[in-house]
């Protein structure tokens, strides 16, 4: 195995990617591939997460500093600058409920088509999506996401790649299927 510098390792990342990146409010994130990120000044990114965390704090530092140009999230509410961002037409924002959305990670992680869920049948979310009928249900078909590169923070790590992570971190990094894409490095520090 080898192990390369924070730097390096972000450089491997193209603009124009699409990164998953894991944690809950900046809990989790990894602040350091984030900041190194922010430092080469990687553009017109395509984030996929459970929210933007706050300005100044995780994936709002790459929101801060005009990098993200569509991000895919469950939730957008205590980043002001990303909401600014999206009124101005500067970032897309496709908010998609937290159980969807993990459930789309899922199914590209493992080489599914896609999800079906009730959530959004007879909303206005169900204007330009399939519906199919199950067992006399609705369901909308909701495709698969999926990223070049998943950025995760972890405690700590091994040299086969298993992960720990610590306090709120354990939340919604572990078990989720972020990790279905093989993480370009597990190095963080907390923004809080």
């Amino acid at each position: 195995m080898k192990t390369v510098s924070v730097a390096e390792a972000v450089s491997l990342i193209p603009d124009g990617a699409t990164l998953m990146i894991g944690g809950f409010m900046g809990v989790g994130t990894p602040e350091r591939l984030i900041d190194e990120l922010v430092r080469q000044g990687k553009r017109n990114l395509t984030v996929i997460a459970n929210d933007t965390a706050l300005p100044g704090c995780g994936i709002g530092k790459l929101v801060d500093a005009g990098l993200v140009g569509r991000t895919i999230a469950s939730h957008i509410g205590l980043n002001s600058e990303t909401q600014k961002q999206m009124i101005a037409g500067k970032m897309a924002v496709d908010l998609i409920p937290q159980g969807t959305l993990i459930e789309r990670i899922r199914a590209g992680g493992y080489g599914l088509g896609g999800v079906l869920t009730p959530t959004g049948v007879g909303t206005i979310v169900e204007e330009g999506k399939q519906k199919v009928q199950v067992n006399g249900k609705s369901y909308l078909v909701e495709p698969a996401l999926r990223a070049q590169f998943a950025l995760i923070g972890a405690f700590l790590a091994d040299y086969l790649g298993n992960l720990s992570y610590a306090l709120t971190a354990r939340n919604l990094i572990p078990s989720s299927p972020w990790l279905r894409i093989r993480p370009l490095s597990p190095l963080s520090t907390s923004c809080r």
